[in-house]
């Protein structure tokens, strides 16, 4: 299946933007218990690929000298403390300001506002200022941040968490004490301890002694300029027992944790004379009292909880008393939610990587400095609205913003004619009659803006059970910008009521969104993206409008608007997959502890019983789609460089930081950037092209193209198969496709003239919010699919649309299942299994959708288990498998079952059960893994199970040996352990293969060429477009190799700062703008001089090139001289400038690849 992202967008850029500043070092306060050993699962700490420098330390001699950090981030580091604000429980000061840091528990309240409703209630007079510094997984010490160069919170904070060393942070966020300051800080509530009580008793004394540390290193500054802060400790909530009703722990073991964390804050708060507020035991004694659960999942409250905890606070923060205030409560909360959301599109705003990242330069300085200083202001309103509210002067919520910065208006470098094109936006049914399609095949316009103006940059698209199109639009996109009204993106409902084809009715199910990217429906509900929160939207009457929205998750990395979670596509039992891209550093706390990332993958979120995991952890730039074949093997597909991947290999559990190599794709690469993917199953289309896999592509190439695949050992193999649709409209942007209940097949256009978010401002006014479509295609030539009844149908009727070829009949039916009592449903399953035709070629499949449906019932039925692993086709059996590692606690006998799994004959089924063991992560695990080992691993196989048995199980099988097990009977076993079991590894991808130099370089020259290599093949740079190889694709990005625009150094440099757009001829091919691509962008605010240099002098020593390197110095020059200009390069422009001289001399040959 599919669940792009925008499309709208070239793939992501990284730059190494140096900015760090030592907090200075407090005197310390008292003595502080020993650090304990580290935990048992910190295996391969600090070891994740790209953490380390290829280049080893020549490269470390390139970055950047340090940048004036930007005048919206450059604040102050606190000065020393010389006096101590009171800690004793009295009534606040006037103007008394107020900040809460810590994990989750503090951030949640962000969308409810409760603990500063209750405060401002009971001191109207005292105008507090309040903000909320929570995030969630943060700890005392480690506080991870995308925009910042360090993860630690204080000088010395590393030594408590190794386990988290690895980390990809750059730009200039400024540091937790930087925040402080700038904030004035005078009280700090600080809530910790339940991220860290996963850690168990065996680690208390660690995070005893974070705490402490920190509370010496903060009682030593003076954050508001006068006086070190009163410090207030706050303990984790209990965890509520909803296993009655849920799946979910009964608390036991959580509480029993928890109580010893809460009993070490204590302890820190009484050694240092601060104020403890106990919230474990009041909220322990509440839970059952009550019709209504205190929380969400047994640890996030709920809007009403968090109204009963701000009274506990009050009374702990300020003593107990009554509200003074006589304002009305809701209005009150509903000023102070005003302020929140200006506050979180500061602290916390989405695209910060455009504010203080990565991608700031070149464009950001034009207008983000500008915008975070109008959301300070208007939030310093909403203060004055607060205090106006809550003391009765005001009744309502109006604020004049017009007092507030004024914009200045965005450049913009988009000019319209030319080579950039007119700009125009034609009509739909113009765009598609200049389609060119597959033979047989036909086109229609279903749906237009024209027709339905909410149909603004549509993302992704979805048909519900009554076969009706919801499609999520976000003309918001890239982010709300201050001054503009409150965001308003939407969940639309499109309906073809008349049978013509075309969509005749709209239903909004949802509006006020903020950029949905992803959504999922579900019989609970619309699980929707609302960056940071993954939510649930539900229609609580049934009237196809949302009632409610709860927030499910939150602490989702909102750095990057377009890698954020997306792509979502549920698996056979219900749970969905959220794709993340590169360089975020989500950590989302659940109830099984916090899931902590600091790069690109793949999550799985089961609603079942609230598990989210990390299902696939590797190196991915920006996957914008997830699918799923017949037998429900995963697929993921990249967006930056076109790639796609089978997801099993990728699959296994890691460490923090540890990334699974990739090794090799399914299919090739048609072009790149992809969004959205689809496998051919409808009996409407052309039997030869069934199982095809299809994906679009939004840049050079507009359309969807088409890869055979077929079985290779473990896993698969593909080739491109042609295109389905292209198009020469630039506008045109396929984004998303998925099939219909008739089997006909959509398709999104997202439809943008600039798509580009590193070439243009992310401002730029030419960006449009206006269009979108959504096509139809057809194959007339064989009669459409009937749809099968699926709302509404009965039990029976769903089972026996379990049969149908069709995937997203089999998806829908899923789906309705799972909405129907487990009662009702398991009964009739195994009537149904029982009736099932043994002679029937598709039996083996029928059987696996009868335990799929089983699981999706959190009931998978072992019988069906175990008679799947003895099944004829090894695919059901890798099924079988895969149900296993899933739902293994709910299936007795489980680490038995999987050790026949891992015995089995074919490959595939014994990496299911190698990828289940890595989940285990125990010595059942181990034994799984070291058991499989016995019979041969092919290249699909060999490198996640050689960083499972490094990583993940290594202790695991350390334990086993110590404890006696030899594995004497297993050689291959005895092999691993003495480092002589080969591992089978794939061919070396192109961007592995060496392709110079061309001649030979020694010493300095050979430590710039090999730096120079290691920034080509950097996400987002050099190798993303003209490929590794230096080949370019055909007509969209041209070739490096042999190329004549290398020849003249000081125009080489120009457009690799600069960048360059419109017609070219490279190396005898001709490439034109007008299909769709966007500009080449600079590299002047990405790369330093000995970075440029050096990258510049990797070019023209390979791929057949090899003219003279390029130095540190040519490039200061060549900066120096240009850099005022704020535009790339026109080509007629850089030509007029530095004509282009032919070589007479023959071009060098290309050397072959070193494999």
């Amino acid at each position: 299946m599919i669940r792009p992202v925008s499309a709208l967008l070239v793939a992501s850029i990284l730059f190494a933007h140096a900015w760090s500043a030592p907090a200075p070092a407090p005197t310390p306060a008292s003595p502080a218990p020993a650090a304990a050993p580290s935990p048992k699962k910190g295996k391969g700490v600090g070891k994740k690929g790209k953490a380390s420098n290829p280049a080893g330390g020549a490269a470390a001699a390139t970055k950047a000298e340090p940048a004036p950090t930007p005048p919206h981030a450059d604040f102050p580091f606190p000065v020393a403390a010389t006096s101590a604000r009171g800690r004793a429980v009295a009534p606040p000061d006037g103007g008394e300001r107020v900040v809460f840091i810590g994990n989750g528990l503090a951030e949640r309240d962000v969308y409810y506002s409760r603990l500063e409703t209750e405060l401002q209630l009971r001191f109207p007079d005292r105008k507090l200022i309040i903000r909320n510094m929570g995030r969630p997984g943060d700890t005392p010490g480690f506080r991870p941040h995308p925009a910042r160069v360090s993860q630690w919170a204080f000088p010395g904070a590393e030594r408590f968490r190794p386990e988290f060393a690895s980390h990809n942070g750059k730009g200039f966020f400024p540091t937790p004490d930087q925040w402080l300051t700038h904030l004035k800080a005078d009280t700090i509530v600080a809530f910790f301890g339940y991220n860290e009580s996963f850690d168990g008793p065996a680690r208390v004394d660690n995070f005893e002694a974070e705490l402490d540390a920190w509370v010496r290193h903060s009682l030593g500054l003076a954050y508001n300029g006068v006086a070190a802060p009163r410090i207030v400790l706050v303990s984790p909530i209990a965890f509520e027992n909803l296993s009655a009703t849920r799946d979910l722990p009964n608390g036991e073991k959580e509480n029993a944790n928890l109580r010893v964390y809460s009993a070490a804050i204590e302890r820190v708060a009484g050694r240092h004379g601060l104020t403890f507020i106990d919230f474990f035991n009041p909220t322990l004694a509440r839970y059952g009292r009550s019709a209504h659960s205190f929380t969400l999942n047994g640890f996030a409250p709920t809007d009403a909880g968090y109204q009963q905890l701000g009274e506990i606070l009050a009374d702990g923060l300020y003593g107990a008393t009554g509200r003074k205030s006589e304002a009305d409560v809701a209005l009150v909360n509903a000023a102070v939610k005003e302020k929140d959301w200006l506050w979180s599109n500061d602290y916390n705003l989405v695209n910060g990587v455009h504010t203080h990242g990565q991608r700031y330069t070149p464009y950001g300085p034009q207008n983000y400095p500008d915008e975070i200083k109008k959301t300070r202001e208007m939030m310093a309103l909403r203060d004055d609205l607060i205090h106006d509210v809550v003391a009765g002067r005001k009744r309502d919520l109006a604020v004049d913003d017009s007092r507030t910065h004024a914009l200045p208006e965005v450049p913009t470098n988009f000019k319209p004619g030319g080579a950039m094109g007119t700009g125009a936006y034609k009509p739909g049914d113009e765009v598609a009659r200049d389609f060119k399609v597959r033979e047989g095949f036909k086109v229609e316009l279903f749906a237009s803006e024209r027709e339905f103006p909410d149909l603004r940059n549509p993302v992704q698209m979805s048909f519900d059970n009554r076969g009706r199109l919801w499609v999520a639009t976000m003309p918001t996109y890239p982010h709300w910008k201050p001054g503009d009204p409150k965001p308003n993106d939407k969940l639309i409902i499109l309906e073809d009521t008349d049978g013509d084809g075309r969509a005749d009715k709209q239903t909004v199910f949802a509006d006020g969104l903020h950029l949905p990217i992803g959504f999922e429906i579900a019989p609970e509900g619309v699980y929707v993206s609302q960056e940071p929160n993954l939510c649930l939207l539900v229609d609580d009457n049934k009237d196809d409008r949302a009632d409610r929205m709860e927030i499910l998750l939150h602490g989702f990395d909102t750095h990057d608007t377009h890698h954020a979670i997306s792509a979502y596509c549920a698996d056979a039992s219900g749970a969905f997959y959220l794709a993340e891209g590169r360089f975020l550093h989500s950590q989302v706390e659940t109830p099984y502890g916090p899931r902590r990332v600091n790069d690109g993958g793949v999550w799985r979120f089961d609603p079942k019983n609230f598990r989210l995991e990390r299902y696939s952890q590797a190196d991915y730039n920006n996957p914008w789609g997830i699918s799923f074949d017949t037998w429900e093997q995963c697929y993921i597909s990249d967006a930056s460089d076109g790639l796609n991947w089978w997801g099993l290999p990728l699959s296994a559990k890691m460490p923090y930081g540890i990334e699974i190599p990739k090794g090799r794709t399914f299919v090739p690469k048609r072009s790149r950037p992809t969004s959205g993917a689809e496998w051919v199953s409808s009996r409407h289309f052309p039997d030869d092209l069934q199982g095809h896999f299809m994906i679009c592509n939004s840049i050079g190439f507009l359309g969807i193209g088409l890869s055979s695949v077929a079985e290779d050992g473990a896993g698969f193999l593909g080739k491109l198969a042609g295109d389905l649709i292209s198009g020469n409209d630039p506008n045109y942007r396929p984004v998303d496709l998925e099939f219909a209940p008739d089997g006909s097949l959509y398709f999104v256009d997202w439809h943008n003239a600039l798509i580009g978010h590193m070439q243009h401002n992310a401002r730029d006014p030419n960006r449009d919010h206006d269009h979108g479509r959504i096509y139809r295609i057809t194959y007339p030539g064989r009669p459409l699919v009937t749809p099968a009844r699926v709302a509404g149908a009965t039990v029976p009727e769903l089972l026996e649309n379990l049969k149908l070829p069709e995937y997203r009949t089999r998806y829908r039916t899923r789906r309705e299942l799972r909405g129907r009592p487990a009662s009702e449903v398991l009964p009739a399953v195994r009537a149904w299994t029982a009736r099932l035709d043994r002679a029937d070629p598709a039996y083996e499949h029928h059987l696996a959708e009868a335990l799929w449906a089983t699981w999706a019932q959190n009931q998978p039925d072992v019988g069906l288990v175990r008679q799947l692993l003895g099944a004829r086709q090894h695919q059901a059996r890798a099924a079988a498998a895969s149900v296993l590692r899933f739902a293994h606690d709910k299936i007795p006998e489980s680490s038995s079952l999987l050790l026949q799994a891992a015995r089995d004959e074919h490959p595939r089924v014994r990496l299911e059960a190698i990828v289940a063991g890595s989940w285990l992560d125990n010595a059942d695990g181990a034994r799984i893994v070291l058991e499989a080992l016995q019979r041969p691993l092919d290249a699909w196989m060999g490198p996640v199970t050689k960083l499972i048995l490094e990583h993940t199980l290594k202790d695991d099988v350390a334990a086993l040996r110590a404890g006696g097990e030899t594995f004497a009977t297993n050689a291959a076993a005895q092999q691993f352990f003495a480092g002589t079991f080969d591992f089978p590894m794939p061919p070396k991808s192109e961007a592995q293969k060496s392709y110079g130099p061309t001649r030979p370089l020694a010493g300095e020259d050979n430590r710039v060429y090999r730096i120079g290599q290691e920034v080509y093949l950097r996400d987002g740079h050099c190798a993303t477009c003209h490929q590794p190889n230096g080949e370019g694709l055909a007509g969209v990005y041209p070739p490096l190799a042999k190329s004549e625009w290398l020849e003249d150094e000081e125009r080489l440099i120009k457009i690799a700062l600069k960048g360059i757009w419109g017609p070219m001829e490279v190396a005898g091919q001709k490439f034109d703008p007008s299909k769709g691509v966007p500009p080449m962008m600079g590299f002047e605010g990405l790369l330093n001089d000995n970075e440029l240099a050096a990258v510049l002098s990797y070019v023209r020593q390979s791929f057949g090139n090899d003219a003279p390197l390029v130095t540190t110095e040519a490039v200061r020059r060549v900066r120096e001289s240009v850099k005022d200009r704020t535009n790339f390069y026109l080509v007629e422009e850089i030509l007029k400038e530095h004509p282009m001289v032919r070589n007479p001399e023959p071009a060098a040959a290309t050397p072959a690849p070193v494999p």
